[in-house]
């Protein structure tokens, strides 16, 4: 007779199971926790804006109201091999190996990339295309400030003002 019960409530219990696992969704439980009824904001929706007077970690990079910065780092070989190889990561998928702005990835853009090698790059001052390689071109190209340190972007200066004396990037 024990057996009978315990198969019965055994029974039972698997058949409430299968009801409550069907009925799951169609009868949802809230349940208040704090984090529900916290005010909540998704990634980078409305971020906010740096504070006054505020420095970065690695210091004071550039200020805007005193001009385009010079350039700190001596275009030496480690420089230009440094530079070198952080575009052949992160530069040659747009602007591709030769710097012409014919990268694999920069064909699908509904603007061609800028050829790296190209006069109008070239004029710039070092402290331009610095800043163009932090603040990116609206519409075109990223900012990249969050994606290379301070010495890794002037170390992309330096190796791109060797791309245009020899037309050939690695």
């Amino acid at each position: 007779m024990i057996k009978q019960l315990i198969i019965l409530f055994l029974v039972v219990a698997a058949l409430l199971g299968m009801v409550m696992l069907f009925t799951y969704n169609l009868i949802p439980l809230h349940w208040i926790t704090f984090m529900t009824i916290q005010p909540s904001f998704k990634p980078m929706e409305d971020p906010l804006p740096v504070p006054a007077d505020s420095i970065p970690v690695e210091g004071q990079v550039y200020n805007l109201v005193t001009g385009v910065p010079s350039n700190p780092i001596i275009s030496d070989e480690v420089s230009i091999k440094r530079g070198a190889e952080l575009y052949k990561v992160n530069c040659v998928p747009c602007h591709g190996a030769k710097a012409k702005g014919d990268g694999v990835i920069g064909t699908f853009f509904k603007f061609k990339p800028a050829d790296l090698t190209s006069y109008e790059v070239q004029q710039n001052s070092d402290g331009g295309l610095f800043l163009v390689i932090s603040n990116g071109v609206a519409g075109r190209m990223p900012p990249l400030n969050e994606n290379f340190n301070v010495r890794e972007r002037w170390d992309l200066v330096n190796y791109l003002r060797t791309v245009a004396s020899t037309g050939t990037a690695p």
